[in-house]
């Protein structure tokens, strides 16, 4: 069990290192077997996704659906989709032609590990999968199984990582308002929240009402991580190359640290706000989202 999953086990409802283990144990299942070396791109699918990370969106996506009241054995899969399309994300990321970082997870990036051949590759093969997954759920009716994955999809496209991606490498370059900023930081990385909810939703077929606090929340969620992101870029306490936002057009170069940082609370206030309304008081959701940030910013 890993330190993130231990702290976090004491919350009671649902339990967060059984969470964790469950996607793990699953994610293992469904990427290719470790060949030691004789199939590369499934080796690097593997380590790229099995490296430590926190499983933020996944675990989000099971205990927003189950505090709807959804059971569905389809929830772990849905999580793993998601956490395939977030590593597969980072992948491309940290190539040499975008963020050039040497770092991810603690680990080599996958690009220095096995090649930017492998990695490109290895990416497209995550995603791929992602897909299939969501598709082949035998448990959900079909008509949902296309709702699933036209969601992701949208996620993933043109209107949501490709483009958030583009405008981060060309326009970060450039001075941008602080509404510029944020347009950027809600297509990095809140919409595979908002997706991500938005999938919890669907399967535990929430009303309009539940669907739209969700949807406020993701929004925050989304929001605050990317300010955690640039708060700690200029840090050595993250688990992958600091100092990448050098010389881009971030909040943090703009209003600076103090300022970011007051935002981030107010999102936290924000998320915390549409979590209540929808959960009632001490949810579990509530004390993951937390903990994740009062450990980061404590270690800044």
């Amino acid at each position: 069990m890993d330190q993130v999953s231990a702290a976090y086990d004491d919350a009671g409802l649902y339990g967060l290192a059984a969470v964790r283990a469950e996607i793990d144990r699953r994610l293992a299942e469904v990427l290719p077997p470790d060949s030691q070396g004789k199939n590369r791109i499934g080796d690097a699918m593997r380590e790229g996704t099995l490296a430590a990370g926190k499983r933020v969106r996944p675990t989000l996506l099971i205990l927003a659906a189950r505090g709807l009241g959804c059971e569905s054995p389809a929830l772990i899969d849905l999580g793993c989709a998601v956490e395939m399309i977030h590593a597969g994300s980072l992948i491309v990321d940290d190539m040499p032609c975008m963020d050039n970082a040497n770092v991810r997870r603690g680990q080599p990036t996958i690009h220095r590990r096995f090649g930017e051949d492998v990695a490109v590759l290895t990416a497209v093969a995550l995603l791929t999968k992602a897909f299939s997954l969501v598709s082949s759920l035998a448990e959900v009716p079909p008509d949902l199984r296309a709702q699933l994955v036209s969601k992701l999809a949208d996620a993933v496209g043109m209107q949501g990582l490709v483009k958030g991606q583009y405008e981060d490498l060309h326009d970060g370059a450039h001075p941008r308002s602080a509404e510029e900023i944020a347009a950027t930081n809600e297509l990095k990385t809140g919409v595979l929240f908002g997706a991500t909810l938005h999938m919890a939703a669907l399967i535990a077929e929430a009303t309009e009402a539940q669907r739209e606090l969700l949807e406020g929340f993701a929004f925050e969620l989304g929001h605050a991580f990317q300010l955690l992101d640039d708060l700690m870029d200029g840090t050595q306490l993250q688990d992958k190359d600091c100092g990448k936002d050098e010389g881009k057009s971030t909040l943090v170069a703009l209003l600076g640290p103090d300022a970011v940082k007051k935002q981030l609370a107010t999102h936290l206030e924000k998320a915390d706000l549409y979590l209540a309304e929808l959960y009632g008081p001490e949810q579990l959701i509530s004390r993951f989202m937390h903990r994740l940030f009062d450990d980061a910013l404590k270690r800044r």
